[in-house]
């Protein structure tokens, strides 16, 4: 069966065997609303998916009409407002009504559509799916989830920059998600868990690594200790755990690796002569790697652990990125992912509080120190 990088199931998405609808945040991203809307079309026409793009009704009609599309399931709703990327999410949560991804997201929460795809402010994206959707049952932090490729597939980094303060609850709840993510939607039969870490010893990491790698060595998670920077792209782990802030500078690294790899090839080859014939014969090579490495592949992150599905984006996404966001908003919603998500929290409530209990202990005995 062909599966897209992102974990969709291509014949799942046939045109008339899928009927769930995703909203579209037509104004968001640097190259809205052509590319948003381009990317829906295709979503739309390759694979049956109903879109609703939601934006500004003049802006995005003028886009679409440069395509056919009298025989899709596309829709227009309008929302004159954009979120700009400098607004802070407190400005967007208390004073900007029917903005796009607001509308988006509301459509969520009435349940008219069955998920949401933002290349717009990240920041107020997941401010106001967890503000209009709140959060799953048992979950205290959402976290974003992007899959990085490896030698051997694909690996999970979760949390990639929702929450740069974490408690030690936080990341083994990270874990759980993660887990709930390989399994039903990498279709990763026991997801290897790792906690990211400045190496594999056990005396490695800091107070917060140390206390999760506790916590999860005494769970029945299939978790197999630290992990370290490399094993992002090496396969040997199926989901890493961290804090936002560690998450987000591993992300940002690994999306410039392909432009550093791909700068320095095309710089050598301007040597000499046997140089410029090496690239040149390496071209197909070259072209594979590309495309494993291009973040278009995936569409986007999704941000587990609210009550809808919500899938965010890269800022200067282009029409395929959007493509596979949008697929991969309705593979989640098909999969029901949040429902998995759920029934792993009840089961391993015992686990939450072994890890409450710990944390306590500690505050405790800072308190007591002071």
């Amino acid at each position: 069966m062909a599966r897209l990088s992102n974990g969709v199931n291509i014949e799942d998405h046939v045109r008339g065997k899928f009927e769930m609808k995703i909203a579209v945040d037509a104004m968001g991203g640097d190259f809205a609303p052509p590319n948003i809307v381009e990317g829906g079309f295709w979503a739309a026409k390759q694979y049956g998916i109903k879109v609703v793009l939601v934006g500004d009704e003049d802006q995005v009609s003028k886009e679409l009409s440069k395509y056919p599309t009298s025989k899709l399931p596309i829709y227009i709703h309008h929302a004159p407002f954009v979120v700009a990327m400098h607004d802070s999410p407190s400005t967007v949560i208390r004073r900007m009504k029917d903005t796009s991804i607001k509308v988006a997201l509301d459509l969520v929460k009435e349940g008219q559509v069955s998920g949401v795809i933002s290349a717009g402010n990240s920041g107020a994206a997941m401010g106001l799916a967890m503000y209009i959707l709140k959060k799953l049952e048992g979950v205290e932090r959402p976290a974003i989830a992007t899959i990085h490729p490896t030698t051997k597939g694909s690996t999970v980094l979760i949390d990639s920059g929702g929450n740069v303060d974490c408690k030690p609850t936080h990341l083994v709840q990270f874990a759980m998600m993660g887990d709930a993510y390989a399994k039903y939607i990498l279709r990763k039969e026991d997801p290897r868990i790792g906690v990211l870490s400045n190496g594999e010893e056990e005396g490695k990491g800091n107070e917060l690594t140390r206390e999760v790698h506790d916590i999860l060595s005494e769970t029945d998670l299939n978790y197999i200790g630290y992990v370290e920077g490399r094993d992002l792209n090496n396969g040997e782990v199926d989901v890493i755990v961290c804090d936002g802030f560690v998450g987000n500078v591993a992300l940002k690294i690994s999306e410039g690796l392909w432009e550093t790899i791909h700068a320095i090839l095309r710089w050598e080859a301007q040597d000499n002569i046997r140089a410029k014939m090496a690239y040149f014969l390496m071209k197909r090579a070259i072209r594979r790697l590309e495309k494993r490495l291009d973040y278009s592949e995936y569409g986007g992150a999704p941000l587990l652990g609210i009550n809808g599905n919500c899938v965010i984006c890269h800022g200067s996404s282009n029409a395929k990125a959007i493509m596979n966001a949008i697929l991969l908003a309705s593979n989640l919603a098909k999969n029901r992912l949040n429902e998995h998500v759920i029934e792993e929290l009840k089961e391993k409530q015992d686990m939450l509080r072994l890890g409450q209990k710990r944390q306590e202990k500690v505050n405790g005995s800072v308190k007591s120190i002071h």
